[in-house]
């Protein structure tokens, strides 16, 4: 072997050695991994992710959350349809956390900073469980922690601070899609009431007169003195051509010697089935309707609501019966439905709120004392 060949091989040995020294100092070098994304590849698969689940305080998922067909549901509501904006502000989340600095990787540390397994008894984390086409996300998420919170890949000893903050609900009821009616007051035709107790009774809506151009001519030619006519409502005053006929909701049912309050206490309330929103569901038969309240509502366009009412607990459940709206009997069918109490009590009044308060019986004149001898 030549002197020359033989300090060719030299060098490029050295130059080997060096470089293998080096990688190998550089993988032991601890990185740095702030600004890092928490679930990196989630960003590029967040339109291919078919379920979510949360689990805390147990072994199985308190709530899940999956795609059958084209429409999310919650499994643990009979697979009633989910809340979509809020499923996707949880992924838009995870997607964007962003590691702020590196914590613990004790695991008898974990608990202080919510971190530990969400399995056991008392665990205050969550952990987040997605699949997407790619393969599974799995993410314990912990106390909050200033704009963020601690969390720890499921899997990893290693926990770190995220930026922004996860925020997100382990109970079902807060993942169903609330929104359950919506009709306008001015639609209501008329309202049949059967309250579980008390006297059935039924508003309706009466289209009232105009006045007659006779009228106003009599007005006019009226002798002095003569007081003039009561203006007309608002609703008459307004109504012209091209506008609905003017119109007020009078009581049928109202019990001998009592009067019906003014129209605009008989009126539906506003609040009664406008944004009528669910704060949970279940299946109807799992609610106690052997005594129910029953109001059925007719519509301007001949189509018929029908809610069943039941108390239960400090609860209030409804059903709800749309035979002409397919696409809402479909939603409604077979389950029940948990209300705000001011919502039920708006839509099943009670009669008594619909007539002339009883005048109240005279209060006795004390006599005055006598007089002392």
């Amino acid at each position: 072997m030549s002197r020359q060949r033989f300090i060719a091989l030299l060098v490029a040995a050295l130059v080997a050695i060096c470089g293998a020294l080096y990688l190998s100092t550089q993988r032991y070098l601890p990185r740095d991994p702030h600004g890092l994304a928490l679930l990196p590849s989630l960003a590029a698969e967040l339109n291919t992710v078919t379920s979510l689940s949360v689990r805390k305080g147990g072994a199985n998922p308190t709530v899940t959350l999956h795609k059958q067909g084209d429409q999310w549901t919650v499994a643990e509501r009979g697979e009633y349809p989910a809340d979509v904006p809020k499923l996707r502000k949880l992924l838009l989340a995870l997607s964007d956390a962003k590691i702020r600095e590196e914590k613990t990787s004790n695991p008898e540390n974990y608990s202080i900073i919510g971190v530990e397994d969400p399995a056991k008894p008392g665990a205050t984390g969550a952990q987040i469980e997605l699949t997407a086409q790619d393969g599974k996300h799995d993410v314990i998420v912990g106390k909050s922690a200033g704009e963020g919170n601690f969390v720890r890949r499921a899997g990893e000893k290693t926990s770190y601070i995220v930026e922004p903050g996860i925020s997100f609900e382990a109970e079902p009821r807060y993942w169903i899609d609330t929104h359950l009616l919506d009709v306008a007051t001015d639609k209501i035709q008329s309202i049949e009431s059967k309250p579980a107790t008390g006297t059935a009774y039924a508003v309706r809506r009466m289209t009232v007169s105009e006045p007659k151009p006779a009228d106003a001519k009599a007005a006019a030619t009226a002798p002095a003195g003569t007081p003039p006519a009561a203006p007309p409502t608002t609703a008459t005053a307004t109504s012209g051509a091209g506008a609905p006929p003017a119109s007020k909701f009078v009581l049928e049912g109202a019990p001998s010697g009592r009067q019906p309050a003014d129209p605009q206490t008989l009126a539906p309330s506003p609040t009664a089935l406008s944004s009528l929103a669910a704060e949970d569901v279940a299946p109807a038969g799992d609610i106690d309707f052997s005594k129910p309240s029953v109001v059925t509502v007719t519509l301007a366009d001949g189509s018929v609501l029908t809610l069943t009412g039941a108390v239960v607990g400090d609860k209030r459940w409804i059903q709800v019966a749309a035979p002409k709206d397919v696409s809402l009997n479909a939603k409604t069918q077979g389950r029940a439905f948990e209300i705000a109490p001011y919502r039920y009590d708006a839509i099943f009044r009670p009669l008594e709120q619909l007539l002339v308060p009883k005048p109240q019986p005279p209060t006795a004149k004390k006599s005055p004392p006598a007089p002392k001898p």
